[in-house]
């Protein structure tokens, strides 16, 4: 199945890679680490120092089978659940004891006399390259497949596809193409996902269930993620959506804020008996702890109930995402629940207007950066699926003042990358050049595993990081230590800046330490609001501590909670 690329966008243009440079970083440091009075803090405090619930039940320890042997009155001696027949990881243990009954492993697949490329290829270089092939399979199909296989980067997946076009008069083929949209998928690269959707759009009425899939999760992370769920309309038509399809919609859904179409999803899913994946449930609980709704937390029981009823049994990450929903701002004195640091959806949306107005477009920075490097930022952030963490990179960079600069954004890049989070570096284009500070393997191996965007040197970078924070959404945080008092003061009205802080409290993340070979240690968050509150038969006031002096950017860290004897 073949079709003409001409007549829907210029093959050039649509193809075309261009890099992108724009704004860095700030400096400074963040947050108090002793916070007090609300349960999953350090500490908590009444009106006196209280000791931390046991977190038995909570730390959800490894069971143990206790027994009494006899003559051994009085002393309880431990039998290891994890011998038993059924334990998790028994049957691995019983396959090391017993070398001879291996896993069946699948061979490789058969390597050709060529090296897949790892840069774009010129026209030349590709005939060259099909010349040196020497398998039977049509070149073309081989290459492809093997670069998916092998999750090749995107330029030069480009590059084969411009090639075979030039060779057909703008035609390419259906399976290269799919393959090349997974690659786009793989790498989370939204606008090229975006193109290829439009152009199958424009030339097919119907894809194979693999094609939908592919677009599926690409379109989750954009803001056409409305689109997703079209398509499952489509495929509905003709099968039953795999728990994946839902999957990827009720996390699009969650991501933008649009909980009636998830949990909509989330039924339909039920409803075709299909089992739904851990991920999607964990995405329920993980939105949930910042919503103090009733009725929400009633659905979330009833996922709770249907894990116990269907013998379903979370993952460490799940287990813990369920446990933070659970305490999620309660003080630990009453029970009580207290306000989340999190904004509504209405707060957010006008603090995002404000902080455009105000700081990006009526601030300062264009005294050191130009209105075109401005629109390119806006434009490269608009390229990019939504970010989990913006980091302010040369701000990251220097925290650490023994330690080499481009090793130090490694090892936070590193270690965030991990985790499966959408990133973004923001940085200045001598941060490129190889000098004692910056190496350039260092570097390239960031670009790697993070979206990057390169300032002019004298740019005020800023407002870029509070654009894309903002532009992501509410769940993305950032990494600075610049407590961005200057910005706050350009605000024009106490509410506005009230919610900035508040916003920031609960979305800047700062570095504690770093020990090289180790992990870094990332301060935690803060889930409730530092305000004078009640909830009618009671009062939680956070108070300054004697002899302490507390900054006009810190909050105090100790609680008085107050409610009335019934």
């Amino acid at each position: 199945m073949t079709f003409p690329l001409s007549g829907v966008r210029s093959f050039r243009n649509l193809w075309k890679c261009s890099p992108y440079f724009g704004p860095s970083p700030g400096h400074s440091y963040f947050f108090l680490t002793d916070y007090c009075g609300v349960r999953n803090q350090q500490r908590w405090f009444s009106l006196k120092r209280m000791s931390p619930q046991s977190t038995k039940a909570t730390n959800l320890p490894i069971a143990k089978a206790r027994y009494l042997r006899k003559g051994e009155e009085g002393s309880i001696k431990q039998m290891s659940f994890d011998s038993h027949l059924f334990a998790a990881g028994a049957a691995k243990r019983r396959s090391q004891m017993n070398p001879q009954s291996k896993d069946h492993v699948l061979s490789p697949v058969k390597n050709s006399s060529i090296q897949l490329p790892e840069k774009p290829l010129d026209s030349k270089e590709w005939d060259k390259l099909k010349e040196d092939f020497q398998g039977k399979a049509n070149f073309e199909n081989w290459i492809s497949s093997q670069m998916a296989r092998c999750h090749s980067p995107i330029d030069v997946a480009k590059s084969l596809l411009a090639w075979v076009a030039a060779k057909n008069n703008g035609i390419v083929g259906y399976n290269l193409l799919v393959r090349y949209l997974y690659l786009c998928v793989f790498h989370k690269q939204t606008s090229e996902v975006i193109d290829v959707y439009e152009i199958m759009r424009a030339r097919y009425k119907r894809l194979e269930s693999g094609g939908y899939s592919l677009l599926i999760r690409g379109l989750m992370h954009s803001d056409r993620w409305r689109e997703a769920v079209m398509l499952l309309e489509d495929i509905k038509k003709v099968m039953t959506p795999s728990v994946k399809n839902y999957n990827d919609c009720i996390q699009g859904a969650l991501l933008h804020q649009d909980v009636n179409t998830a949990w909509n999803l989330y039924q339909e899913l039920l409803g075709h008996d299909l089992i739904p994946m851990l991920e999607t449930l964990k995405a329920f609980f993980d939105f949930g702890k910042d919503i103090k709704d009733d009725h929400y937390s009633n659905k979330l029981l009833d996922i709770l109930l249907y894990l116990r009823n269907n013998q379903l049994y979370p993952g460490e990450s799940f287990a813990h995402s369920i446990k933070t929903w659970f305490e999620s701002g309660q003080c630990s004195s009453c029970g009580k629940t207290i306000e989340s640091i999190h904004l509504s959806p209405e707060e957010y949306e006008f603090l995002k207007g404000r902080i455009i107005r105000d700081v990006i477009d009526g601030g300062d920075q264009y005294k050191k950066t130009t209105p075109q490097e401005l629109k390119r930022f806006e434009n490269f952030v608009k390229s990019c699926p939504p970010f989990d963490i913006v980091i302010d990179g040369l701000n990251v960079a220097k925290m650490f003042p023994k330690a080499r600069e481009s090793q130090v954004l490694l090892d936070v890049v590193s270690q965030l990358a991990k985790q499966n989070l959408q990133l973004l570096v923001l940085g200045r284009k001598h941060m490129l050049t190889q000098r004692f500070r910056w190496r350039k393997d260092e570097m390239e191996n960031v670009q790697k595993q993070a979206s990057c965007f390169f300032a002019d040197d004298i740019s005020e970078d800023d407002p870029f990081l509070l654009y894309a924070t903002l532009n992501s959404g509410n769940h993305c945080k950032f990494i600075t230590k610049d407590l961005m008092r200057d910005h706050k003061a350009c605000l024009r009205d106490i509410k506005t800046q009230r919610l900035f802080f508040k916003w920031q409290q609960g979305h800047q993340l700062a570095i504690i330490n770093r020990f090289p070979g180790s992990k870094i240690t990332f301060q935690h968050i803060l889930t409730y609001d530092t305000v004078v509150q009640t909830t009618g038969d009671s009062w939680h006031i956070p108070y300054d501590e004697d002899l302490v002096e507390r900054y006009s950017y810190e909050v105090p860290t100790k609680w008085l909670c107050l409610h009335q004897k019934t």
